[in-house]
């Protein structure tokens, strides 16, 4: 067998109850890093669905040749095979999934959003044209400065962790594209929305949450924080802290 996605990092589906959560991963990432929400919330008896984003879990090359419009349309086939098993589906992103889950929530009939670690936008924003030439003369950027892991609280769960070692400059320039959709969406979001971030979170700063959630109309919408976590609340740490609040909030509005 010569399979195209990393070994560990599949799609998953964990049948449960007629109450779905589609399960939407982050930029470079894989579904794996759902895969222990999805576990969690299956296991309160809801079905669960992991996607795998175009270009994601395989090789970085196939990742630059996926545009935003292909990491949306993964989450809509998600969303109708989920169709197939739950009557009410709500969407849980993390980091690029995050933004997603806010903006297919406006495409979508969701019942709730969950979404953690989101930008609101680019650490150096930059036009999505600019990055796009850069990425002429340069095709893979560092993520950070730091070593492999050094944001991670919990240094086990970091080491199994499966994403891209670098970003593709190509495909920030679709990061640019989507995340200006997701702030044009913000004010037509109709759905409660739950938003989750880390205090400590280098990569995407917890001001991007507070930005979300003034850009937010919807009356139903709540934010919290964790402590204990890098960027990667599905994993670190606290992600039982953050599993519970994707409970509570599911529970609430599930019927």
């Amino acid at each position: 067998m010569n399979a195209q996605t990393i070994p560990t990092a599949e799609p998953f589906f964990l049948p449960g109850n007629r109450t779905g959560v589609l399960l939407i991963h982050g930029f470079t990432g894989a579904p794996k890093e759902m895969r222990w929400m999805g576990e969690y919330l299956n296991a309160q008896g809801y079905s669960c669905l992991g996607v795998r984003l175009t270009g994601h879990a395989t090789r970085p090359k196939d990742m630059i040749r996926s545009r935003w419009t292909d990491w949306t349309a993964s989450v809509e086939d998600g969303y109708n095979i989920l169709r197939g098993a739950a009557d009410r589906i709500f969407l849980a992103g993390l980091s690029m999934g995050g933004a997603l889950s806010l903006l297919m929530s406006t495409r979508l009939e969701a019942r709730g959003v969950v979404s953690m670690s989101a930008p609101y936008d680019l650490p150096d924003p930059h036009p999505a044209w600019q990055i796009w030439l850069a990425s002429y003369f340069m095709t893979y950027q560092k993520k950070t400065k730091e070593e492999p892991g050094a944001g991670w609280f919990d240094k086990e769960a970091s080491k199994d962790h499966v994403s891209y070692p670098l970003n593709p400059v190509r495909s920030g320039a679709e990061l640019a594209v989507l995340l200006a959709k997701m702030r044009a969406a913000l004010p037509k979001i109709k759905t409660p929305v739950c938003l989750i971030h880390s205090r400590n979170d280098a990569y995407v700063p917890p001001e991007n949450m507070e930005r979300i959630y003034a850009a937010l109309t919807v009356t139903d919408k709540s934010k919290f924080y964790v402590e204990k976590s890098g960027h990667v609340v599905t994993r670190d740490a606290e992600r039982g802290r953050v599993f519970e609040i994707a409970r509570d909030f599911i529970r609430r509005l599930e019927l």
